[in-house]
């Protein structure tokens, strides 16, 4: 390995631009967990889903993209867990295991994944966005979907008509919307 190699240092996310603190860490993992539960509420039935189409899965990215892996994780993962405790802030102001629990777990993976690429840069520009925001909510899917055959006793090719096709189109408006807000945020602030 070469000694240049050794000293790239990772890039910052934008949780990084505040001054370090463990009170600043403590904070942003309490106000992200805050953010999923908030944009949870926003929540629109799907006929013939048990699943709702939400702002949940959009915060939990923007969450991960903006605290990065570690932190962003802990939020989903408290966010998880005050959820399961009876804190009303699942989709729709519900609490405990669902047949949608399957996605939660996901957001947590998905937060960590887009988490991590971010500090690789890729929320510096609106085509890396999207493709992270896209494997973020594939990650989502990957467990949601299973999950909710599994849970709701459905065949595999009925979970993915309920719980995946119904969201196709309002996911890629989510990530052409994360396509402006964090590489907008990077250009305000006048890095990139």
């Amino acid at each position: 390995m070469s000694t240049a190699a050794a000293t790239v240092r990772p890039r910052e996310v934008l949780a990084d631009l505040l001054p370090a603190t463990r009170l600043r860490d403590v904070a942003l993992v309490l106000g992200g967990a805050a953010l999923t539960g908030l944009a949870a509420q926003i929540s629109v039935p799907v006929p013939g889903s048990p699943v709702p189409v939400t702002g949940q899965t959009f915060a939990a990215l923007l969450v991960g993209t903006a605290l990065g892996a570690s932190r962003g994780l802990a939020s989903l993962v408290l966010y998880a867990l005050a959820g399961l405790a009876g804190v009303p802030w699942f989709a729709g102001g519900t609490s405990g295991v669902s047949v949608s629990f399957g996605y939660i777990i996901g957001m947590m993976l998905a937060s960590a994944a887009v988490g991590a690429l971010a500090r690789r840069g890729a929320d510096r520009s609106a085509l890396r966005m999207a493709g992270t925001m896209l494997l973020g909510e594939a990650i989502i899917y990957a467990v949601g979907v299973p999950y909710l055959a599994y849970a709701a006793g459905m065949s595999l090719s009925a979970a993915v008509a309920a719980g995946l096709t119904p969201f196709l189109v309002g996911d890629a408006l989510k990530a052409a919307l994360a396509m402006g807000v964090t590489p907008t945020a990077w250009k305000l602030i006048g890095r990139r």
